[in-house]
């Protein structure tokens, strides 16, 4: 297609998403063959992409791929602490180049094209001077949906488009005739969470190709694994031969040169005016050798045009986005809803070539075993698993069991390189994040709810050992105060090492429990009573004087000018106010601790109060803007709170409750999506939107002996979850809603397959069988379900 043709297109297309004032709009999302019948049409990447993190705006990636190609507005600014927010902003105006990954940890590749004068610096972001090479871009000219982008960069008059194979990012760029191209290879500097670059090689090769890799220093690998490194390598085909080419480190040029060493290093190369306007870019990309970056090239890819790259994505995305069918004439429900799934299979991309070859947590390179010429499992880079029992372990394991084995058998392999489980890895390295260290409970829930292929001996004597053993324990495994909670039951305030004895605490003594039952599983009895016993610490901080948990000394007196809503002290990113309900494994001990009349008013009265801040921080951009406050669902640490009703017996405040924060929180804009500017943690936060909005889910986190799911009140007439008949027995199972609509939020007959139910529990089992629940809803609460 002629370039000029391509922009009236895409013009077109993107009057369909936007009006004028730029708002998002629930209109429909153009992608390949979109009609009524598909999924990604209610995808909209661009959702809360103000002040989000590296990871969380790929449009152009496949589910949990290697290659993210995306655009980039700011991020060679790089970020100070590795967890701000840094690469797209919804706010900025102008485009910086297109980088081809995006992990926790771990970004570069750049690559960008111009026109007219060679530059070879960004420039300022949003700078409208044209000092540096980037441009000013519209939002009326973007296209962004699952699996594809697309833009149009105003100062070049040069369309951009994005998509993926699992390790190959394709970018495709249409350029204006007439005019002197350039195609720039950025690759030796800082890129998103990267970290800065110690070195950096590119260059281009006599058979035509940019090759080459970048060697980065993370700050969070430099926390938690100092003097480790985290090397980034490609291997990049053109379909037509540039004119001319050169190398460039800043502003310093060299015309003629092929390569390139050091911090900064790139490379340009140039097509006369002549040459044609439409021009695609292939890299393969690697954690482990240019080799492998163009094996996985020539395996994924080598046959395959930008169309054809692109139709596949867009088909692997339905098929994923299709686990799930949710029917409701609420557009903006929709949208809400798959762009939640969408983020929730963004995250945690592959790590390992095609050959099995992967990054080592000592810095080697690792071979996994094959089978039919294919990995037996995968690795992949990840982000800490802080909170995902509450949404995309629960996802995951009902609706994508494969990957949930696939995600833990990748985390076992980094506990047999490096004798220790660590749920934050940047291509094998140690990046903690916060700290603390919950796998053992997704490896609990999975094997309660029958995932059970992975390496169960091996998996349950890392989950003891990061239970129980606190000497010589390396910062990167996370649960650095275990020594002192195995010792006192507890981690008093004056023996901590972090500042977080009372969060501690709290999340080491529900892993405990997790544990615990998956021990009792096994008839591992010892083990189990130990665990038990561990798994009451949150009873030690609990002071009845004031009714909250409470930061204790060693010596057993609590901390004293304690204030419950005090931030980052003894509590990590939260409060009293907010931690004193994380006891998921005994909420029925924690309710009687307080009174029941008490816990029950306590909960209904800040929901109350927060409803009026959005549930977080309000309309404030910034992810720690709800900290300080009685309920903040911009963060891990409340994600489970609002369910608590159903275990306490008022099931209808919990129906009430969760619709409200679906609504208010949960946008479908740039800036309000989740939440203002809230750190959504690479599909934590869509993950929740997705489960809740379906009425289903577990305090516990699905770790109970005989797991099951918490029954809410669904925001949709009917929902079609297909199961994974290697895992589960049924075909599908079906929510439908009678009576259903915004008013009518509560519910009041309950039956399943036929037969009527007198609670608001579900047997994970009843679930994986398949089947149907049909819930009649009506305006009037109620929470009185039984024969009577």
């Amino acid at each position: 297609m002629h370039a000029r043709s391509f922009f009236c297109s895409a013009a077109l297309f993107s009057q369909l998403l936007f009006s004028c004032s730029g708002k998002l709009l629930t209109g429909k999302s153009p992608g390949p063959g979109a009609d009524s019948e598909t999924l990604s049409q209610y995808v909209e990447p661009r959702i809360g992409t103000a002040h989000c993190r590296w990871f969380h705006f790929t449009p152009g990636a496949m589910p949990f791929g290697m290659a993210k190609p995306a655009p980039s507005t700011n991020g060679h600014l790089g970020n100070k602490s590795g967890w701000e927010a840094t690469g797209y902003d919804y706010r900025d105006k102008s485009i910086e180049g297109f980088p081809c990954l995006h992990e926790f940890q771990v970004g570069g590749i750049v690559l960008m094209p111009t026109s007219g004068k060679l530059k070879t610096t960004p420039g300022p972001v949003n700078d409208s001077t044209g000092e540096g090479y980037r441009s000013r871009f519209d939002r009326s000219d973007e296209i962004a949906t699952a699996g594809y982008y697309s833009v149009l960069l105003k100062d070049y008059n040069i369309r951009a488009e994005l998509t993926a194979t699992p390790r190959v990012a394709f970018q495709r760029y249409s350029f204006p005739a007439g005019k002197q191209n350039h195609i720039l290879f950025d690759i030796g500097n800082r890129q998103g969470e990267s970290g800065r670059v110690v070195d950096a090689y590119v260059t281009k090769t006599r058979d035509g190709r940019i090759e080459g890799w970048v060697i980065t220093e993370p700050e969070y690998v430099k926390k938690y694994q100092p003097g480790a490194t985290v090397p980034l390598y490609f291997s990049a085909q053109l379909d037509h031969t540039p004119d001319a080419w050169g190398t460039f480190a800043g502003n310093v040029v060299k015309a003629g040169d092929s390569e390139i060493s050091g911090a900064g290093a790139g490379i340009y190369l140039t097509f006369a005016s002549n040459t044609t306007d439409i021009i695609t870019v292939k890299t393969g990309l690697s954690y482990t050798s240019v080799a492998n970056a163009r094996l996985n090239l020539q395996e994924e890819a080598a046959q395959l045009d930008f169309d054809q790259a692109r139709k596949n994505a867009a088909a692997t995305w339905e098929n994923y986005l299709g686990r799930i069918r949710v029917e409701t004439p609420n557009r903006a429900d929709k949208i809400k809803f798959y762009t939640g799934l969408y983020h929730a299979l963004l995250g945690r991309g592959l790590a390992n070539d095609v050959n099995g070859a992967y990054p080592r947590n000592d810095g080697k390179i690792g071979q996994l075993p094959m089978q039919n010429n294919k990995p037996v499992h995968n690795i992949y880079n990840t982000d800490a698993a802080w909170g995902v029992q509450w949404n995309l372990s629960q996802l995951w394991t009902l609706v994508y069991p494969e990957y949930q084995s696939d995600y833990l058998s990748s985390h076992l392999q980094t506990y047999k390189d490096a004798g220790w489980l660590a749920d934050g890895i940047a291509n094998g390295r140690f990046v903690s994040g916060v700290g603390t260290n919950l796998l053992t409970t997704l490896f609990a829930g999975a094997y309660q709810c029958g995932i059970r292929d992975f390496d169960v001996e091996t998996a349950y004597a890392a989950a003891l050992k990061n239970e129980l053993e606190g000497e010589n324990r390396p910062l990167g495994a996370g649960k650095s105060n275990t020594k002192y909670f195995t010792k006192y039951g507890y981690v008093p305030s004056d023996a901590d090492t972090d500042g977080f004895s009372a969060s501690h605490t709290l999340e080491y003594s529900y892993s405990a429990w997790a544990v615990a039952q998956w021990a009792k599983q096994l008839n591992k009895t010892a083990d189990y009573n130990r665990l038990m016993y561990l798994s009451k610490g949150w009873e030690r901080l609990y002071d009845p004087t004031t009714n909250f948990i409470r930061p204790r000394k060693a010596n057993g007196e609590f901390i004293d000018n304690f204030n419950p809503l005090q931030v980052w002290r003894g509590f990590q990113e939260g409060n009293a106010w907010q931690y004193t309900f994380y006891v998921p494994h005994n909420v029925q001990g924690l309710a009687e601790k307080l009174g029941p009349a008490l816990f029950s008013r306590r909960l209904d009265s800040i929901f109350t109060i927060a409803q009026k801040k959005l549930f977080s921080g309000g309309k404030e951009v910034d992810a720690f803007a709800g900290l300080e406050t009685l309920y903040n669902h911009g963060n891990q640490p409340c994600l489970h709170i609002s369910w608590l009703f159903n275990e306490i017996g008022y099931p209808s405040l919990t129906q009430q409750w969760v619709r409200a924060i679906l609504h208010d929180f949960y946008g479908t804009e740039g800036v309000h999506g989740y939440g203002y500017g809230q750190d959504e943690d690479q599909g934590q936060l869509g993950a929740w939107y997705v489960i809740s909005s379906i009425g289903l889910f577990d305090v516990k986190g699905l770790t109970a002996t005989e797991p099951s799911f918490g029954i809410g009140s669904p925001l949709f007439d009917k929902v079609t979850i297909q199961l994974n008949n290697r895992y589960y027995k049924g075909r599908e199972f079906v929510i439908e809603t009678k009576n259903n609509s915004k008013a009518n939020a509560y519910v009041q007959l309950l039956v399943l397959n036929g037969k009527r139910l007198y609670d608001t529990r579900i047997p994970f089992s009843h679930v994986a069988e398949g089947g149907k629940l049909v819930l009649q809803m009506d305006s009037r609460p109620k929470d009185n379900y039984s024969k009577k």
